[in-house]
């Protein structure tokens, strides 16, 4: 069974940082391209992150450049986003999954439960 289970958000302070992880079971996940979104109340669903499969390459938000970071563990097949100098409007859910385009992410059908991250003083 295809699984994605993401882990790692929390509660924490402006200016915190978290690591968040998106593990993969039933499927080889370096075999994806691994985008990250995430979804606050009210809000559409927005596009995070991606690394590439081939060469790892990541893309990032205007909004989260310079203070988002993807990586990859193929090896524990685990994808990891880590966030630095958080700001309230990053509090959102936040999902992995095997697309990186918003437009992709509609039709994906393979969400996790997502993880929360909060941003409050």
């Amino acid at each position: 069974q295809v699984q994605l289970v993401e882990s790692g958000g929390g509660l924490v302070q402006p200016g915190g940082s978290l690591r968040l992880s998106c593990a993969a079971s039933g499927f080889t996940l370096g075999d994806y391209a691994i985008g990250w979104f995430r979804q606050a109340p009210g809000k559409e669903r927005e596009g995070v992150s991606c690394i590439t499969r081939r060469d790892e390459t990541t893309y990032y938000a205007d909004s989260v450049k310079g203070r988002f970071t993807g990586s990859r563990d193929n090896a524990k097949n685990t994808v990891y986003l880590q966030m630095n100098s958080l700001k309230p409007e990053d509090t959102a859910v936040y999902y992995c999954a095997t697309v990186c385009t918003v437009a992709a992410a509609r039709r994906f059908d393979s969400w996790g439960q997502g993880t929360q991250v909060t941003v409050s003083s």
